[in-house]
């Protein structure tokens, strides 16, 4: 019976699909992919913290994920309320900051017991914020945000979709000769077409994503920035996450969700890069701006987030909150920092760091460039 978007697709096949996943298109973008991705481990191996990055990238991942559901928050607003763990009264910066939890619950699940339809269940539990459980009500549809129309009717029927999702758990923890890029890219297609929850299958989708890569051992840390590629080219992943099931059209779908790995790999690390090098030249500006104030303690607090706050430093350098108060002010003097007030609280955002966060990936491989030229 030909599909229909209109009924429920109950005939979803299992994996893997009978198309060719391996072909000699999809091999190829494999080893491309494979050399970022490997050059972003390697990367995130040499850091002092990798922590300190996965806090920062897990934001900024937030943000992107949400964005493709059209939850759309400033990037700015997300890190300052981060920073002052304030309860926000926007929805789209309570459900943003929901990702990151979601992302670290799921991470240690994955070390825990591996991946998992558990798994799937605590994420989106985690990201929407309130327990989550397996679609059971019926008339699920998805409809064209625009026009309205029906383009898609996920399975129906408590027992099939978990039915689904064990077929699903087992194809993602395959050790075959299939490379985990593909493997990641098939499932995904899977889980979203499963849609096994009422809501919040696209942000739990995209971090399963990540998990799969640190479950396959091709990531030590979930850094990969995934969701910015998906965001510039949202038409088009809609469009071919449809054309696998309305025409079996896999190895478009699969190339597709290769190349983003490898953009996304190559912009982190140009992140990672970047950031080294602002604290490198950080450091070395404001040891000229305030002479016998090196203390490696401050320093790491500057750079464990792009704002920080008086009491971090006290805690952090043991220090009393005039002696802090009196370096962050120095830095503001020398336009290293700058201090913005959020109700009673003072915020000193680190300008330096804030730009290898968030300018576009061509301006900090341009300021890199420059970075590395040798003097005539």
């Amino acid at each position: 019976m030909p599909w229909d978007p209109n009924l429920p697709y109950n005939d979803l096949p299992g994996l893997p699909p009978a198309a060719d996943i391996e072909s000699k298109a999809i091999l190829k973008a494999v080893t491309r992919a494979r050399v970022e991705v490997a050059r972003l481990d390697q990367a995130t191996s040499l850091l002092a913290d990798p922590g300190v990055l996965l806090h920062n990238i897990a934001l900024l991942e937030a943000q992107a994920s949400s964005e493709i559901e059209n939850i759309v928050t400033t990037t700015d607003e997300l890190f300052r309320r981060s920073q002052l763990f304030a309860d926000s009264g926007d929805p789209a910066i309570k459900e943003t900051l929901r990702y990151r939890s979601a992302l670290y619950l799921g991470l240690d699940g994955v070390r825990a017991r591996g991946l998992t339809v558990g798994t799937a269940i605590d994420v989106c539990t985690a990201a929407k914020g309130h327990q989550m459980q397996i679609r059971a009500v019926p008339g699920t549809r998805i409809a064209n945000p625009a026009t309205q129309r029906i383009i898609y009717s996920p399975p129906e029927g408590v027992d099939l979709i978990r039915d689904r999702l064990s077929d699903w758990e087992r194809y993602v923890n395959l050790r075959t000769d299939v490379d985990p890029l593909v493997i990641m890219a098939v499932a995904h297609y899977q889980f979203e077409a499963i849609h096994p929850f009422t809501d919040g299958n696209g942000r739990t989708g995209r971090i399963l994503n990540i998990l799969m890569l640190v479950n396959a051992g091709l990531l030590r840390q979930p850094v990969l920035y995934l969701s910015r590629p998906i965001i510039e080219t949202k038409a088009d992943y809609y469009r071919l996450l449809q054309s696998v099931t309305a025409e079996g059209a896999w190895e478009e779908w699969i190339l597709y969700m290769i190349d983003a790995v490898r953009q996304a790999a190559a912009a982190t690390t140009d992140r990672i890069t970047a950031v080294a090098r602002a604290r490198s030249d950080f450091l070395a500006q404001y040891r000229e701006a305030t002479p016998g104030m090196v203390n490696a303690d401050f320093h790491e607090v500057l750079f464990s987030q792009p704002y920080c706050r008086i009491q971090q430093v006290v805690a952090h350098c043991g220090v009393t909150r005039q002696t802090a108060t009196a370096w962050l002010s120095a830095l503001v003097d020398a336009g290293a920092l700058g201090r913005i007030k959020v109700g009673r609280e003072r915020l000193f955002l680190n300008h330096a760091f804030w730009r290898a966060l968030t300018e576009p990936t061509e301006v900090l491989r341009a300021a890199g460039d420059t970075h590395n030229e040798t003097p005539e």
